[in-house]
Formats: structure tokens, C-alpha cells, sequence
């Protein structure tokens, strides 16, 4: 593709998920489900931690960082195509086009290295239990926030301007979704994590001892897979079929589904946070 953008260009055409009229309103009805789950889902997340003391850890402090994230995550995309279909349009304009992409970039790339920093934070955990708070010390924990929203914010810059260096042929359709695979550090900060803290494990002689320890981490595991098997079903659909239909699909659930999922996941399985929904609950307005 030739260098130099191409300024006659000011909008595109999204191709969406279905061009039967018939099925928009089904679409954007389970497309509004899901997303005010997500945002109710992690905004309960948040409230839970913010508002129990006891919640007032590394582990909790991260997992809110990340309901954070997967809130604008959705926000980036969702709204616009309901939007779109509200008001029976498929026209982004070119500024929005990278404006939304941007963003996209940012909260993709949070949510990718939030996950890696949650995989350390249970590998110090569990491998150095007796040292754990000094380890992961509040100074130590708003760092590892801060890089990941630095180099996030880069990286979406550095992605976004060499886009803005782009010509465009006439073809002005491109599909509803995104595919992003965003490098190779992240995961594989999870996978030594992970190997580090199966080998602790293993050396457990106990087998309660054994299911303790890897409690702790059965959560964030859940929300990892989901995450990492989703974008790479995204990256290889795309690259087995030219059909943009079965790539959306794939997108969608890491854009879509996987941060709807992501509080029921720690919320199911984690006595603490359950604790602190019921109290929210239980507690009279104000009473807070």
C-alpha cells in the first residue's frame, strides 16, 4: 500500500454482521444485553472492591483495574453499532474510523498486559506466600498500573500515526470488527508465570494443600484462556477464510463476550467478592 494519505477518503462503510434487515433488530437487541451486562457486571466489580476493606489488596486492586478497562474496552465499539443500526446507517467517518481504533488499541492492549501483571501477582502468591506483601507493596502495584497504561498508550499512538500514512484505494467497505493481535511480552510473561507457579504446586505434598493453591489462581486462569484461545480463534479465522462473517463472529468474543464473562468468573468462584456483592445488596441506599 503507497505512503501518503488519500484525503479525498472521509468515511467508510461498515459491512456489519447481516445484511437481512429482518435480523437488525434481533442484533442489536442481544448487542444492548450484552453490553449493559458488561458495564453493570464490572461496575459491581468495582463498587465491591472500593468498598470492602478487606478487598483492599493487590489481587482486588488489579482485578478492578481490569473491570475498568473491559468497560471501555466495549464502550469503544458497541455503542457506535448500535447507533448505526438504530438509525439504519453504516457510515463511520474517517476521524472516527482512527479515533475509534485508537482507543480500541489502548484498552486491547490494557487488558492484555493487566492479565500478565494478574498472572505475577499469583506467582508471587503462591511461590513466595511468607513475602508477599512486601513484594507486591502498594508502590510497587500502582508502577506496574502505570507502565501498562504507558506502553498501551504508545503502542496505540505508534499504531494510529503510521495508519495516518496510509492511501486508500476506492474500496470504502471494511468489516464491523476488529482483529488485533498485540504482541508476543504479555503472554509470555503468563506462561512463565504459570510455569513457575505449576512447578510450585507440584512440590506440594498434600493434595488439599495442592487444591488451596491453585484456587487462588483458577479464576484469573479462566479469564486468561478465554482471552488469549479467543484472539488467537480471531487471528487464525482471519487468515483461513476470506470471510469477513466467521472472523466477526470470532472477534466478538473477546470484544464483546469475554468482558461480560469476566465478572461472573471472579464472582462465582470467589468467596470474597461475594461477600461484599451480598453487603452491597443488603445495605439501604446511603448506608454505604
Amino acid at each position: 500500500m503507497e505512503t501518503g494519505n488519500d484525503t479525498q477518503i472521509s468515511e467508510f462503510n461498515l459491512l456489519g454482521f447481516s445484511k437481512g434487515p429482518e435480523l437488525q433488530p434481533l442484533i442489536f437487541g442481544l448487542f444492548l444485553s450484552m453490553y449493559l451486562i458488561t458495564v453493570f457486571g464490572n461496575l459491581l466489580i468495582l463498587l465491591a472492591v472500593s468498598s470492602d476493606s478487606r478487598l483492599h489488596t493487590p489481587m482486588y486492586f488489579f482485578l478492578a483495574n481490569l473491570s475498568f478497562v473491559d468497560i471501555c474496552f466495549t464502550s469503544t465499539t458497541v455503542p457506535k453499532m448500535l447507533w448505526n443500526i438504530q438509525t439504519q446507517t453504516k457510515v463511520i467517518t474517517y476521524e472516527g474510523c482512527i479515533t475509534q481504533m485508537y482507543f480500541f488499541l489502548v484498552f486491547a492492549g490494557l487488558d492484555n498486559f493487566l492479565l500478565s501483571v494478574m498472572a505475577y501477582d499469583r506467582f508471587v502468591a503462591i511461590c513466595y506466600p511468607l513475602n508477599y506483601m512486601v513484594i507486591m507493596n502498594p508502590r510497587l502495584c500502582g508502577l506496574l498500573v502505570l507502565v501498562s497504561w504507558i506502553t498501551s498508550v504508545l503502542h496505540s499512538l505508534l499504531q494510529s500515526s503510521m495508519v495516518l500514512h496510509l492511501s486508500f484505494c476506492t474500496e470504502v467497505e471494511i468489516p464491523h470488527f476488529f482483529s488485533v493481535l498485540l504482541g508476543g511480552v504479555p503472554l509470555a510473561g503468563v506462561l512463565y508465570s504459570y510455569s513457575k507457579i505449576v512447578s510450585s504446586i507440584r512440590r506440594i505434598s498434600s493434595a488439599l494443600g495442592k487444591y488451596k493453591a491453585f484456587s487462588t489462581c483458577a479464576s484469573h486462569l479462566s479469564v486468561v484462556s478465554l482471552f488469549y484461545c479467543t484472539s488467537l480463534g480471531v487471528y487464525l479465522s482471519s487468515a483461513a477464510t476470506q470471510s469477513s462473517h466467521s472472523s466477526a463472529t470470532a472477534s466478538v468474543m473477546y470484544t464483546v463476550v469475554t468482558p461480560m464473562l469476566n465478572p461472573f468468573i471472579y464472582s462465582l468462584r470467589n468467596r470474597d467478592i461475594k461477600r461484599a456483592l451480598k453487603r452491597i445488596v443488603a445495605t439501604p441506599p446511603g448506608g454505604l
